[in-house]
């Protein structure tokens, strides 16, 4: 995790959808200042969006030397974009409203969100959301573009792979392992391991389809 100074470095915003609205306020709230948004889609270019510009594409990004944060929940689309481009600087964001235990360690472009709470020795890899009020208990090992939805509960030993969408509100039982690229549907609970590229869903969550 990357200490900045919130007075002097401001950010890009890489999105300028749902998503980017948390996040752009989770960064003014934490002290940062927003430099402007980047999004692919044409139509946005020169509009305002949250009472911010939208500069342009994402290829600014090649440009200049900037800290930015990636603010689009598709879980996929923020690994795509990370990849392209490499060279940025991501920026690793928690709400001041959120509990992080000084033994977490976060990765590069991580955001996490007013409320969540997330208890020793957990590790967090990059470009991970932990959305609004959820909860991650100690130990857990969460991988690279993973998505936590709001009100989700981990409880302790809990591991997920690379790329897996925690539906809102879902509840994994100690010590089980999600799959990378596994969905985990609203409001489930799961009781047994979650194989990779696998949908769940149900009390308990039983298998839907593979992805």
């Amino acid at each position: 995790m990357e200490n900045m100074d919130p007075v002097r470095d401001a950010v890009f915003v890489v999105g300028a959808g749902g998503h980017a609205k948390v996040v752009m306020a989770t960064l003014l709230d934490a002290g940062f200042s927003i430099a402007a948004l980047l999004d692919d889609n044409q139509a946005k270019w020169g509009s305002e969006f949250f009472g911010l510009r939208v500069a342009g594409s994402l290829e600014m990004l090649r440009d200049m030397r900037c800290s930015a944060v990636i603010a689009v929940g598709d879980n996929r689309s923020r690994r795509d974009i990370s990849l392209r481009y490499g060279e940025c600087r991501w920026l690793t964001v928690v709400h001041p409203a959120a509990y992080v235990h000084d033994s977490v360690q976060l990765g590069a472009g991580t955001v996490i969100m007013a409320g969540s709470v997330i208890q020793p020795d957990s590790r967090l890899g990059d470009h991970v959301i932990v959305n609004t009020g959820a909860t991650i208990d100690h130990d857990c090992e969460i991988a690279d573009f993973v998505h936590i939805a709001p009100g989700v509960h981990l409880a302790g030993g809990v591991s997920v792979g690379e790329g897996a969408l925690l539906g809102i509100g879902s509840v994994v039982l100690p010590g089980k392992k999600i799959g990378a690229w596994a969905i985990v549907g609203a409001g489930s609970v799961v009781v047994d391991d979650v194989p990779s590229f696998m949908t769940v869903a149900g009390v308990p969550a039983r298998p839907m389809r593979k992805e």
